[in-house]
């Protein structure tokens, strides 16, 4: 028979409502008296009742990471499991669980958080980009449940959401690679219509434009998200008249096969080519040579994401602000090294 509130009460010589003081930390119980009582709680090894004291408190005791999830969706988007780690280490310091809820498509995730809202399922949810949508969030907000998003939405709202600067991030490619003696540069990203290459792009060309580089419409190219479309990109690129000196890679795919490519026409990285990717996954240190990355630290904002949704769970009216992260550089082997020192970005 499991130990109950009323047995360690009983053998510690106080009330059960001087148990459940002691267990949530109130005011106005003698040190020593605590002292009593968790000696007989490790004892008699009692575990309090979580539904129900939750059930007390009006609190369901979970926080859902909401996030579309697809086949192979753990090797080509690793950032959203990242993002869940540092978001599940803030949060279950606060006793909370964090179910992850993959759904199909936006659609599929409006539904999902309907039920959530409805049946009284969580306290808050942490809104993966992937499953954003205009519907889902007008409904959170109409409803003023907490939440976050992660990532920001291509569309107005006053939602709090948390992001990276992208343009930022293809600004430091770029002037990086000019540092390291690199003039004539080729950008080769995602499809046109996805943001966040078009937002890297954006900081490519702005960076070129403000310091009087041409830029070469035959070295933009788009394709997709995979190794495939690397080698296909950086084929075309390589058979041009004028070749680049350096490549700016979308992801880390894309710099696989671009890398290939060139190994394929035995050029050398750094000395004839560099190449320079974003996001640090473990794949950018796996290819020979490892890739000098532009990266983001996702872990950590998961944490900010979390400690944000705690903030609104326990205050639904607060007003937060959304906000961005800036980039930082990893230099590695696969841009020529510099004598000056690494650039610092505010």
């Amino acid at each position: 028979m499991s130990v109950t509130i009323i047995d360690v009460a009983k053998e510690a010589g106080v009330s059960t409502a001087t148990v459940s003081k002691v267990l949530n930390n109130k005011p106005y119980i003698s040190d020593s008296t605590t002292r009593r009582v968790m000696e007989v709680i490790k004892r008699l090894n009692y575990h309090p009742n979580a539904q129900g004291s939750n059930f007390k408190k009006k609190r369901t005791g979970n926080i859902i990471f909401l996030a579309v999830t697809q086949l192979h969706t753990a090797f080509h988007n690793p950032h959203m499991f990242e993002i869940l780690c540092g978001a599940q280490n803030v949060i279950r310091n606060e006793n909370y669980n964090v179910p992850f809820m993959g759904v199909s498509d936006i659609s599929d995730a409006y539904e999902s958080v309907k039920k959530i809202v409805s049946c009284n399922t969580a306290d808050g949810i942490l809104v993966h980009g992937s499953a954003t949508s205009r519907l889902l969030i007008d409904f959170l907000d109409k409803n003023n449940f907490p939440h976050i998003l992660i990532g920001r939405p291509p569309f107005a709202t006053s939602s709090c959401w948390i992001d990276t600067n992208n343009r930022v991030s293809g600004q430091m490619a770029m002037e990086y690679l000019q540092t390291c003696g690199y003039f004539k540069i080729a950008f080769i990203g995602g499809p046109k219509s996805d943001e966040i290459s078009r937002h890297r792009l954006q900081g490519f060309v702005s960076y070129m434009n403000i310091n009087g580089l041409a830029i070469q419409e035959e070295f933009i190219k788009y394709g997709t998200y995979t190794k495939e479309s690397g080698f296909s990109m950086m084929e075309e690129l390589l058979s041009h008249p004028i070749l680049p000196d350096a490549v700016i890679c979308e992801n880390n795919q894309i710099a696989m096969g671009a890398v290939h490519a060139i190994e394929k026409h035995h050029l050398s990285i750094p000395k004839d080519m560099g190449i320079i990717t974003f996001d640090d996954y473990p794949l950018s240190q796996l290819i020979d040579p490892p890739l000098t990355v532009v990266d983001i630290n996702v872990h950590e904002m998961g944490k900010q994401a979390a400690s944000i949704l705690l903030q609104k769970i326990k205050n639904p009216a607060l007003q937060v602000p959304s906000f961005v992260t800036l980039p930082n550089l990893i230099i590695r082997s696969s841009t020529r090294s510099i004598k000056q020192e690494p650039l610092h970005h505010k």
